[in-house]
């Protein structure tokens, strides 16, 4: 099931890696190359992550990764990827 990322969740990811690389390059990259290492897993396993808890919508979910929540959205045919998120925010109405 392939997975079609938001923009937001791009830009996510880059803010990321903004702010990891500060204080290490090669740790930036590494957080990210596992971020999208997870997305793959879920294009395979798309109902592996938990529901989101503040929603509790079973269409959508979400994947743990270090520090970091891939908050997607499971459809018929792919998932949707919609942010990338650090794991002490709470996630709003517009997810």
């Amino acid at each position: 099931m392939p997975a079609e990322w938001s923009e937001q969740a791009l830009e996510d990811v880059e803010e990321i890696r903004t702010f990891i690389a500060r204080d290490s390059l090669r740790y930036a990259e590494l957080v990210v190359d596992r971020i999208f290492e997870a997305v793959e897993r879920l294009e395979a396993y798309p109902l592996s992550g938990r529901i989101v808890p503040e929603f509790r919508d079973p269409a959508l979910r979400e994947a743990i990764i270090g520090n970091y929540r891939i908050v997607y959205r499971t459809g018929q045919d792919s998932i949707s990827i919609a942010t990338v998120s650090h794991t002490s925010r709470l996630l709003g109405p517009n997810t």
